[in-house]
């Protein structure tokens, strides 16, 4: 945590973590409030971030042969009741148009809470031969659903995100996709957001309405809070039976083609902010950065300066580094609180001193460690420390899931720690959803976030709900 605070309008973490939340994505321009209720304005700082975010994230999707595709934000009101177990899930957060125009309609419409409908009617009149599969599918789109309480990126009405759907030929191959995406948003979120994160797989209570298994990632954000940051599912032939999706296989019988379908949204954003932020604001990973580096010219009146300053971005961004020069009239010292509250990963000061030198000055949003480097090497230089916050991001964020990560034996220590200790608990479990809703109710809302890939501890041998023989690893938590 930067150590002096050079944003005063901003709410303490530690005094108020909600209002600090709502003042940086405010105050950092990210979002405004629009007049429906629920549903936020992505103002240009927070838009471009989403941006970077959905151009490394489709560069990987296509690295895997996947292809974007668009399905209409409509979906008829049959089509959504073939699946009797996924209208059931979504019925609750369903926006519904009833009128087009000055006319009722015949069949109500959906607007898309999720398409895997859609997608699966679409499948129907393309999918024959095993000879069309896979369909490796993936949709950038906006999805509606009703929330009754929202935080902008957090939990809105209508959100960013994408969807990818795809169909195999073997239960093999769609379980092997399901498990690569996971995958693909673990290294995303280490490799590019600086987060790291619990992946495994849901419990029955908490799967994907409609899947046979759902997977998760489950990244903690610095008040020791969970945030469901993607899922991947394996349906199974569910959907393909539902909708009838057939296809004639190599030995010439008719087979359902096995599904999947995966996503990540604009809550991601949410995650950055509360994952890395601080009291004077945002710290971007400087991989989604959309500035990785602030050029702030000192005595910018003086001859020369802007010149070498002017010099300076263009060499950064000749060298493939997202520069920014601000040569406004405001003063020195309302750039730095103003770059310090945007989260840009390293600011660089260059004055006449600096030039007679030739040097500059950078410095770490993270640690804020100044550093001098001559202008013959400032683009590896700038490169070095934007590499250097990024590891200090991460390394701080793995410092706070394992500080707030506890171990409960017992169902007495499991609420002692849940009344105690904000973080995540690993508990042992019976495999009982009773259990489940046990524990949530007793604590106060602490449900289980996943069962966790690679971790073969057992803390005992016993279900820290009602003390039967257990059968799994759970950890556990509260969510945004």
């Amino acid at each position: 945590m930067a150590k002096d605070k050079l944003v005063e309008q901003i709410t303490s973490m530690d005094e108020d973590f909600t209002q600090w939340y709502t003042d940086v994505v405010k105050k950092a321009e990210l979002v405004d409030y629009s007049g429906i209720k629920g549903c936020m304005i992505i103002r240009p700082y927070g838009y471009a971030i989403w941006e970077n975010i959905q151009k490394d994230l489709d560069a990987r999707f296509k690295k895997l042969g996947h292809e974007n595709v668009y399905m209409p934000m409509f979906i008829p009101e049959g089509l959504l009741q073939k699946e009797k177990d996924h209208v059931e899930g979504f019925a609750p957060e369903c926006a519904i148009v009833t009128i087009g125009g000055q006319n009722t309609l015949a069949e109500r419409l959906i607007v898309r809470p999720t398409s895997e409908t859609l997608f699966c009617a679409h499948y129907k009149d393309i999918i024959h031969s095993y000879r069309d599969l896979p369909k490796l599918y993936n949709q950038w789109c906006n999805v509606v659903r009703w929330e009754k309480t929202t935080r902008p990126f957090l939990r809105t009405s209508e959100f960013l995100w994408q969807e990818g759907h795809t169909m195999h030929e073997t239960e093999a191959e769609a379980r092997e996709e399901t498990i690569q995406m996971l995958r693909v948003y673990e290294d995303f979120y280490r490799d590019s957001l600086a987060i790291p994160a619990i992946t495994g797989q849901k419990t029955e209570k908490e799967k994907f309405a409609g899947a046979v298994e759902t997977y998760t990632i489950e990244p903690m954000m610095h008040n020791g809070v969970a945030l469901q940051g993607g899922t991947s599912h394996y349906f199974g032939t569910g959907f393909a039976e539902a909708f009838d999706i057939t296809f004639t296989g190599r030995d010439n019988t008719v087979n359902y083609p096995h599904q999947t379908s995966w996503g990540v949204s604009t809550r991601m954003i949410g995650a950055i902010i509360m994952c890395h932020g601080d009291d004077s604001g945002l710290i971007l990973p400087p991989r989604i950065a959309p500035i990785q580096v602030v050029i702030i010219p000192a005595a910018q009146h003086k001859e020369g300066v802007l010149d070498a300053a002017n010099a300076l971005k263009d060499k950064l961004a000749d060298a493939g580094i997202r520069v920014k020069l601000d040569d406004s009239d405001n003063s020195a010292g309302w750039k730095f609180s103003q770059y310090e509250m945007k989260g840009v990963p390293v600011r660089l000061e260059i004055g006449p001193r600096d030039i007679a030198n030739n040097s500059c000055v950078l410095v770490s949003r993270v640690t804020r460690e100044k550093k001098f480097v001559s202008l013959d090497n400032v683009a590896a230089e700038v490169q070095a420390m934007l590499d250097q916050v990024h590891g200090e991001l991460l390394e701080r964020a793995r410092k706070n899931l394992e500080e707030k990560t506890y171990v409960a034996h017992d169902h007495d220590e499991f609420l002692e720690i849940a009344a105690s200790k904000p973080g995540y608990i690993k508990a042992m479990w019976c495999g009982e959803t009773a259990c489940e809703e046990q524990l949530k109710d007793e604590t106060g809302g602490v449900k289980s976030r996943c069962i966790p890939f690679g971790d073969d501890s057992r803390p005992s041998e016993v279900c820290a709900c009602c003390g039967k023989p257990a059968k799994s690893l759970v950890v556990w938590g509260r969510q945004y």
